[in-house]
């Protein structure tokens, strides 16, 4: 009778498949490194400063054929004779002589104040600045600006002075941290205008310091890394697809009911599928602002899966365990895994889903909300008593510590090597140059990850799944293991046939004691 892959490949084939996996791992990192450019795109805009005496709400573009009145400086004396409501601070994304594009995926901008010292106006302790924000958008020069999104959001204003406040430093410039402003999750236009005002009353924006500039920093996906990105959603996916199919079909052979451990990696197979659906492509057909929660949630449904395999797995394997077979042996640890999930969904539905219908709504917005975000057994043992056991219990538990230690090295391998790229991710420029060749290390990786965690689950699948080899001498030793099991436990073994149950099976199908 048959066991898993893994138990029957040669020492000289498994080589074989681990160098294929390292080959085609470092496949995926060089893509990232050599053909994808930098993920992502940051462009500083200097907003422009438009008089707008009338408060029409019209929207004033910084230029073009209908460029709003502008003042450069508020020293200026026209400024002199402004009120603070009579400024609109307008931002024309992209730059001139450039266009947007759905291969940009989303965008994100973050607001940059410049606050000079006053000693008559100083920004005061745990203050928030107030924006009137109005996005619109056109896909050709010409024609009328259209409105998309308005919106009315408050800010905390954290920012410090380095040198004393004295007369004498009037004039120099706070350092204050970015403000999270927006995020879009389409970009279907070619043009967008942003219109900002701060309006100012008795209540509202008092204490803030005297504003000089504001500076929109826009980030975007690159073009050329969406389009590797899809390459390898749509490369991976069938694969894994087909993996998962012929995994579920030689379980199906068996003569038994699929073991638990077995619908885990099969849901494991399905989880990283989900993953890999290359949805991106109908996006730039459509406008769906929803990707980026669509991404998540097929992030969160691999991660939540992975966990509860990792659990599972551990759990068939410890070989005193007395209870298996049955997920609800694990009920505290998956439920564990599936309240941090749910958690995590909830964060991500108030933040992103919110995002929806105001892409100007951020949890980060507030002191609660940042908080609220922010909050958001022993195999040795056996070892040393193998050599007193029977000669077959003592084959059958080295083949269930082989396949344990071999899932936990790989595990953690992919583990570590998470951990090293993201270090270094971090700790660098965002690109190594060798020669002539320039290495994109933020792409890499990203594609170096997502590419290790395909073959992570597809190395899973294929060595555990059933073998389809039969010798005389594993039929011997399982007669033999069924002699010496046989006063130890009186249950009925159930009758299979030719594709009877693997060694998994006959380990974690009934209580194993010694």
């Amino acid at each position: 009778m048959p066991g898993a892959i893994i138990e029957n490949m040669s020492t000289k084939k498994l080589v074989v498949l681990v160098l294929f996996i390292l080959v085609l791992q470092v496949v995926s990192i060089m893509v990232g490194a050599l053909i994808a450019p930098s993920p992502t795109s940051a462009i500083r805009y200097l907003a422009t400063k438009c008089i707008d005496r009338r408060k029409a709400r019209g929207w004033l573009a910084p230029w073009g054929s209908k460029r709003c009145q502008q003042i450069h400086s508020f020293d200026e004396p026209l400024a002199q004779t402004l009120d603070a409501n009579d400024i609109v601070f307008a931002v024309h994304v992209p730059l001139p002589h450039t266009e947007m594009s759905p291969w940009f995926q989303y965008m994100l901008a973050v607001l940059q104040v410049d606050i000079a010292f006053k000693m008559v106006n100083p920004i005061e302790d745990d203050v928030a600045i107030t924006i009137d924000a109005g996005l619109a958008y056109r896909d050709d020069l010409t024609s009328e600006w259209s409105a998309k999104f308005h919106s009315v959001e408050r800010r905390p204003l954290r920012c410090t002075f380095a040198v004393a406040k004295t007369y004498e430093n009037e004039g120099r410039f706070y350092q204050c941290d970015p403000i999270p402003f927006m995020e879009l999750g389409s970009v279907a236009h070619k043009y967008f205008l942003f219109n900002l005002r701060l309006p100012v009353n008795d209540t509202v924006n008092v204490g803030i310091g005297e504003v000089k500039d504001i500076h929109v920093v826009g980030i975007h996906q690159n073009g050329g890394f969406t389009k590797v990105w899809i390459s390898m959603k749509t490369v991976f996916s069938p694969w894994i697809l087909v993996m998962t199919a012929w995994y579920w079909h030689r379980i199906s052979l068996m003569a038994r009911p699929p073991l638990l451990l077995e619908k885990g990696i099969f849901a494991l197979g399905i989880a990283m599928t989900i993953l890999n659906v290359p949805a991106e492509w109908l996006s730039l057909g459509f406008e769906w602002t929803w990707m980026l929660l669509l991404e998540d949630a097929q992030q969160g449904v691999f991660y939540s899966t992975l966990f509860c395999f990792w659990v599972i797995f551990c759990g068939e394997h410890l070989m005193d365990q007395s209870r298996r077979n049955r997920l609800s042996a694990y009920w505290w640890q998956v439920g564990l895994v599936m309240f941090g999930c749910a958690l995590l969904l909830v964060f991500d539905l108030s933040d992103r889903g919110v995002h929806l219908t105001n892409p100007f709504y951020s949890v980060w917005a507030s002191e609660s909300g940042m908080k609220l975000a922010v909050s958001f057994r022993n195999i040795g043992g056996k070892m040393q008593q193998l050599p007193a056991m029977p000669k077959a219990r003592r084959l059958r538990y080295k083949g269930i510590i082989f396949r344990f230690k071999f899932l936990m090295l790989v595990t953690l391998t992919c583990a570590a090597m998470t951990v090293i790229f993201f270090i270094l991710n971090q700790a660098n420029e965002g690109h190594w140059r060798w020669g002539n060749y320039t290495f994109e290390v933020h792409s890499a990786f990203l594609t170096g990850i997502y590419g290790m965690w395909n073959l992570y689950v597809f190395t899973i699948i294929f060595l555990y799944a059933p073998s389809h080899k039969h010798g005389r001498e594993k039929s011997a030793d399982r007669q033999q293991t069924d002699v010496l099991e046989k006063p130890d436990s009186q249950e009925a073994e159930p009758t299979c046939g030719a594709q009877g149950p693997t060694e998994a099976y006959r380990i974690t199908g009934k209580v194993a004691e010694e």
